[in-house]
């Protein structure tokens, strides 16, 4: 570095990848077999064997550091925060997978006392999550119909339709579970990872639509029967506009007092938020006082709005899930064990990132897919997380998961004790707190305008999700989004943005010829880049991209140029041309009519053959009459490939024919930055031969260009065009200036040949 100057310098040898090989030794690195790493993996000793059991009850490691006097009263004040919230949302959420609301109270409990054991996460609160909760609704209501017979399963006979509602919702949570604990297991929670920010975000839009929908029969009191598969959403809102005529104004009022006050108390927790020791547990507070007052007045009776009713206090005896509903249920499962997988795992890295700590996602997997096992087990549904509820416990002094443990102490002492306390109240607060609870995902829509403005294939995942799931259900829509997503990610990858480059003036620097003014481009070499891998989806594109660029076709240049020597070198047998020392000459008296013979067209592709020739035929010169070859106006083709991930099979094919077709045009082909991996796959591919040498790589961009210059030096500029521009200006002020730079810049030019010259000025 230059002192004092934000400027470097470095003076070095040019390097290809032969010469930089030869004269910087590199590490030999053993690398692992897929047998090495079978045996570490299945390979046990005292160290690996306390790794894994920290790994598998990560409570282990935190407790050890739990500051008792610093985190328990934080941890207390938000377990009884998140309790009093989860057992309101649990009962509430309950009512989207279509079961009695009681069986909320399960998965609010259960789920979280593994977690606090196997999870990683010391913020998130476990529990339902609306989406998980209308998706299991979905399986539920199709197997088990609100009108009709229910599906003909071995183990319904002998059960009500509520008890049936809760075999499917178990049984869905149990395969669930073993999906996830078997991912976890396989160490491939990476799979979250195809799971785009802006695929959820159209998917949770879509599915706080269908929630939206799904309450409004609670908001006003009408009796509309569950509905699944595509276009369930529009069925529903059709049967809803057809009893419109039917609805209880009790039920209206009640949510829409709910709805605002709840509402404008949200909105002063989130501008005060900072001032309040606390948010106002608006929710619960609406909660009680709806409770008191329905039971005061006894709306039940006098208005006939429906209630949460009857409440069994304790637990019920753990039942077995049916293996039949297994396979009725096998695709509703997948997609929950994924998408409550997601949307845990990303709000637990939130707030990882937030408090410093690191989270397992394949743990995670492990620790919810037990949870889902166990609390299936105890007749709970599908558990994640809800947004709300982790930004309570988070933001009301959680420290670990001992609030999360305090919360399901207040949710078993509600089941056990004072659950009685919440018959009264009417389902329509319970559907009024949700839609209220809807805003967030609801403004998603937002986002729309700013993905196409910044990334128009974002903003069709974004829709395609969003539409998908809001009219084929939310299982078919997040397989749409999640394929849509994909294919953008491969259109992008087969159809990159190839294009030439051009040196930036006085630098090493190379960019966009299209984007700078002050540019140099050597005449005769083209800079050709690769922003994508190059595999069989895409050879062929980057071949077309490759021609366009040159500006010629390297296979047709070297058919014409092939059957052109073939026919020169009959008229020469036949004496009607004459090689003379100026080239050929023509020596008969009429035109020569270009030869159609088209025999043997595979010799065409072959190098050209100048053998019997006294010298090789300069294709840029003037040819006979009648005999016509396309000029190829350059000498050097350099392909970045400083972008290049990988390269298959096919993409290794195409680019050896592709070399060989313009080497045999007499271009010669430099490849740049080369991966070392991409470098030594094509040695082991055996990619080499006569033609397509290894010296054709080179270590920088720069280097091959400072190569190309030396053995095809630019032209000095004539004295001619130095005297015309001098006199030209002589006779004014601004031309004084103009002379003394041209003299300055042809001075320099002579005595460095170039601005690329790599020898130091």
């Amino acid at each position: 570095m230059r002192p004092a100057a934000q400027q470097y310098v470095v003076t070095r040898p040019l390097y290809s990848e032969e010469s930089f090989a030869q004269d910087h030794e590199k590490i030999y690195r053993h690398r692992k077999t897929m047998l090495d790493h079978i045996k570490q993996y299945f390979t046990c000793d005292a160290k690996r064997a306390k790794s894994t059991a920290l790994s598998l009850l990560p409570v282990i490691g935190w407790m050890k550091a739990y500051r008792l006097k610093e985190w328990l009263l934080g941890d207390i004040v938000s377990g009884v925060s998140t309790g009093l919230v989860a057992v309101l949302q649990g009962l509430a959420y309950c009512l989207l997978a279509s079961l009695p609301p009681w069986y909320g109270l399960f998965s609010a409990f259960f789920p979280v006392i593994i977690y606090f054991f196997l999870g990683t996460s010391r913020h998130i609160s476990v529990g339902p999550f609306p989406v998980l909760c209308l998706m299991i609704g979905s399986a539920v209501t199709r197997l088990v119909p609100d009108e009709g017979p229910a599906f003909n399963i071995t183990g319904f006979e002998g059960l009500t339709r509520d008890e049936q509602r809760v075999l499917v919702a178990s049984s869905v949570t149990f395969l669930a579970g073993v999906m996830q604990l078997a991912m976890g297991v396989l160490q491939v929670g990476f799979v979250v990872m195809y799971l785009s920010d802006t695929l959820v975000s159209g998917f949770t839009t879509a599915a706080a639509i269908h929630i939206l929908v799904s309450q409004l029969k609670f908001v006003l009191g009408l009796e509309v029967p569950g509905i699944s598969g595509p276009l369930s959403l529009i069925y529903t809102l059709e049967i809803i506009f057809n009893k419109i005529t039917s609805t209880n104004v009790c039920d209206v009022v009640i949510s829409i007092v709910i709805m605002v006050v709840v509402f404008i108390v949200k909105e002063i927790n989130e501008r005060f938020k900072s001032k309040l020791p606390v948010p106002i547990p608006i929710e619960v507070v609406m909660t009680v006082i709806a409770c008191g007052v329905s039971y005061a007045f006894d709306f039940k009776t006098r208005y006939g709005i429906d209630v949460v009713g009857y409440i069994p206090k304790g637990y019920e005896a753990p039942v077995a899930p049916n293996p039949q509903i297994f396979q009725e249920t096998a695709v509703e499962a997948f997609p929950i064990a994924i998408v409550g997988f997601a949307v845990a795992f990303s709000v637990a890295k939130v707030y990882s990132i937030k408090h410093d700590y690191t989270i397992d996602g394949n743990q995670e997997l492990i620790a919810f897919g037990v949870s889902n096992i166990f609390g299936a087990s105890f007749r709970s549904f599908a558990a994640s997380t809800a947004l709300s509820r982790s930004a309570v416990q988070e933001s009301t002094g959680g420290k670990t998961q001992v609030a999360g443990l305090l919360s399901a102490v207040i949710v078993m002492i509600v089941t056990l004790a004072i659950g009685f306390l919440l018959e009264p109240l009417p389902k329509s607060v319970l559907g009024a707190v949700i839609i209220v609870n809807l805003k967030g995902s609801l403004m998603q829509f937002r986002e729309i305008p700013y993905l196409w403005r910044r990334d128009k294939a974002d903003c069709v995942v974004w829709l395609a999700s969003c539409i998908g799931a809001f009219l084929l259900g939310l299982d078919l829509g997040l397989a749409v989004g999640l394929g849509v997503e994909l294919i953008s990610v491969i259109l992008r990858t087969q159809f990159p943005r190839c294009s030439l480059l051009a040196n930036i003036r006085g630098t090493d620097i190379y960019k966009d010829r299209k984007d700078y003014i002050s540019i140099y481009e050597p005449e005769g070499v083209k800079i050709f880049r690769i922003p994508s891998p190059i595999f069989f989806a895409n050879i062929e594109f980057f071949r077309n991209k490759l021609v366009e660029a040159v500006g010629f076709n390297p296979l047709q240049v070297l058919r014409k140029r092939n059957k052109a020597v073939r026919m020169i070198r009959k008229l020469l047998k036949k004496g009607k041309l004459q090689w003379t020392s100026i080239g050929l000459l023509n020596t008969s008296c009429g035109p020569i009519n270009e030869s159609e013979d088209e025999s043997n067209m595979e010799e065409l592709d072959q190098p050209t053959d100048f053998k019997d020739f006294p010298a090789r035929i300069d294709w840029n010169a003037e040819l006979p009459a009648n005999i016509a070859v396309p000029r190829v106006e350059i000498h050097s083709l350099v392909l970045d490939f400083a972008a290049v991930s990988f390269l298959d099979i096919s993409g290794l094919k195409g680019l050896r024919a592709l070399l060989k077709e313009l080497i045999r045009v007499e271009v010669e082909v430099y490849i740049v930055a080369c991966d070392p991996y991409i470098l030594e796959k094509l040695h082991d591919c055996s990619f080499f031969d006569d033609e397509v040498q290894s010296s054709m790589f080179y270590l920088t961009l720069h280097d091959a260009m400072l190569h190309i210059l030396e053995k095809h030096p630019e032209p000095i500029p004539k004295k001619s065009d130095y005297e015309k521009v001098k006199k030209s200006n002589e006779h004014n002020i601004q031309g004084v200036f103009d002379i003394l730079l041209l003299e300055i810049c042809t001075q320099y030019y002579y005595t460095h040949v170039g601005f690329l010259q790599h020898k130091a000025p």
